[in-house]
């Protein structure tokens, strides 16, 4: 398969522009949003709203659900120059990159009109209700669990490793409406189906979880008959799988995990100074290789925002990249440890040190995070048998 990796004339021009903002519009040192310090999260905010002033936070969407009808390759470049600046906009990435799209796909004109501008804007936060302590990497085997009543829902289960819950206004929830074997049902795939709930409620309460990432990663989300209306359903009832599938092809290819890599690794002679030259060669020739790794990483994500584009992406190919990715994330980490250990007392490299810190703690969690590796690992082992056939 040939691809064009040109991201057009306006890709280089698009880079300066975000590079500008971050620097004036960010404070000096911005460790992300996902800290202790609400001053955090507010410059993510805020930062987020001058995306959007500018139609830069949205960029590939369609102008008719506020977004300004770039190419997926711009919006590329914003997702690789936002991860590789710790994820300014904080957690809208997850409503810019998948929330918005599979809205966009399977909602109604309602819920298009209710919830896109508010994305398209960087007003609003969206968490994901999947995982649970008994359906991880197992998805279909949730029991979360919508009964009808009367002409709504009522909802109870529990969440877990839920991100940003503490700060999200919405959530993306996948329960049981039908169990297996009643009905049509036969497989556990079967009876799923997806709601749009508002976090405020007072049905749903949210408990963080302690974690080496941070605060407002991870957190157990409770329902006790949370209420609910069929316009609150995402597609059809009992037909959540198929979105399910959708979501997972747009999230596992939205973060550029490797161009904070990149970025990482590039500065590391520059941080070292005369240090960098008596570094072992061992270690240098794992920098190399890091480098190496990065730019493969990098056209595995341009050949699936290829196919993405086109409609033709299958697992497979979303599952090659996430593995590769992932690798990538954590023994370019351990690499960047090694380095970072041996920096002057300077204030430039003590803040790379922190830096360095915090993508190895972050790429810890990356074996289990948008599907474990071990079940990308069958995903992928299943299309190439499927293709040898």
């Amino acid at each position: 398969m040939t691809l064009d990796f040109d991201m057009g004339p306006r890709a280089g021009e698009l880079r300066i522009q975000l590079r500008e903002l971050i620097e004036r519009e960010l404070p000096e040192h911005f460790p992300g949003a996902f800290t202790d310090d609400p001053a955090d999260l507010a410059a993510a905010q805020r930062f987020c709203r001058v995306l959007a002033e500018q139609d830069l936070l949205c960029l590939s969407w369609p102008e008719e659900f506020g977004g300004a009808g770039a190419s997926v390759w711009e919006q590329t470049v914003v997702r690789e120059e936002m991860w590789a600046h710790h994820e300014p906009r904080g957690a809208q990435y997850m409503g810019v990159n998948w929330v918005g799209p599979i809205i966009m796909r399977h909602g109604t004109p309602e819920q298009q009109r209710r919830h896109l501008p508010p994305i398209a804007a960087g007003e609003v936060i969206w968490c994901q209700g999947f995982s649970e302590p008994e359906a991880g990497s197992d998805l279909a085997s949730l029991r979360t669990f919508a009964r009808r009543d009367g002409d709504g829902w009522l909802i109870n289960g529990q969440k877990i490793w839920t991100s940003y819950a503490t700060m999200a206004q919405w959530c993306f929830l996948l329960v049981r409406t039908t169990r297996i074997g009643e009905g049509a049902v036969t497989k556990k795939q079967q009876g799923l189906t997806v709601f749009l709930v508002p976090m405020d409620d007072p049905a749903i309460t949210v408990r963080p979880l302690g974690t080496m990432m941070g605060p407002h990663h991870l957190n157990e989300v409770f329902f006790d008959n949370l209420r609910v209306t069929d316009a609150d359903v995402l597609g059809e009832v009992d037909a959540g799988w198929s979105i399910v599938g959708d979501v997972m092809a747009f999230e596992r290819v939205g973060i550029a995990r490797y161009a904070r890599c990149e970025r990482l690794l590039a500065a590391a002679p520059h941080v070292l100074e005369s240090r960098w030259e008596a570094l072992p060669a061992e270690v240098t020739a794992r920098w190399v290789r890091m480098l190496t790794h990065c730019r493969r990483a990098r056209l595995m994500a341009y050949r699936v925002v290829s196919l993405q584009a086109s409609g033709r992406i299958a697992p497979g190919d979303a599952a090659a990249y996430r593995i590769a990715v992932t690798r990538l994330d954590q023994e370019s980490a351990e690499v960047l440890m090694e380095i970072a250990a041996e920096a002057p007392d300077t204030p430039q490299a003590q803040w790379y040190r922190q830096e360095v810190e915090d993508h190895w703690r972050y790429s810890q969690a990356a074996t289990v995070s948008s599907g474990s590796i071990e079940m990308q690992r069958i995903l992928l082992s299943r299309a190439l048998l499927a293709a040898g056939r």
